[in-house]
């Protein structure tokens, strides 16, 4: 090996090996066949549009690298009202892939502490040419009541979500109210 590359090899060969290991990181996956093709089902992840699809009554989004997708369950939410939950853009790659990072939960959300270590992945697969495969994984869970609690909100909601974006391909249809509704009540179970 040539004495240059050996010398830029070595700072990232030494921080490599000394890493600590993964301190019990847990992790869920919700898997969602959506009846769109690929592109449609980006631009519903994309748009505020796309988002209502999934049963959200308000969507700011700021659709960026370190932008913010802001929403909220609850009938007459207002931009920035302190209810919201705030979701920051940590990566993307157009069509494929999206991350994001919780920044503000409502105020009366169990375990907003756990809730901000997390972050989501939304990633995109074509089945055909008529369908698309959303894969939906929570990273960063940790060991405890708290995450217990967290993932299996987030199971049940990213599942609730992705199953509404489904819907509204299949059928044209709106969202499902009386699930919006059980959505908002779930925020608040401990």
């Amino acid at each position: 090996m040539p004495r240059w590359m050996s010398s830029l090899l070595a700072p990232a060969l030494l921080t490599a090996a000394s890493a600590p290991a993964l301190a019990q990181e847990r992790s869920h996956e919700t898997i969602v066949v959506i009846p769109a093709p690929a592109p449609q089902v980006w631009q519903a992840l994309t748009t505020a549009e796309g988002w209502k699809r999934m049963g959200v009554k308000l969507v700011v989004m700021d659709f960026r690298i370190g932008g913010t997708i802001e929403t909220s369950y609850n009938d007459g939410a207002k931009a920035g009202d302190a209810g919201n939950i705030k979701n920051q853009v940590v990566a993307y790659i157009p069509g494929r892939m999206l991350a994001l990072r919780n920044t503000q939960a409502p105020p009366d959300f169990p375990y907003p502490g756990e809730f901000a270590t997390t972050a989501t992945v939304f990633e995109l697969a074509p089945v055909d040419a008529a369908s698309t495969r959303v894969t939906a994984t929570g990273v960063g869970y940790g060991t405890g009541a708290g995450y217990d609690w967290l993932i299996r909100m987030f199971q049940e909601g990213n599942a609730w979500s992705l199953n509404q974006l489904a819907r509204s391909f299949a059928a044209g249809a709106a969202p499902d109210e009386a699930g919006t509704r059980a959505m908002t009540r779930q925020f608040e179970r401990k």
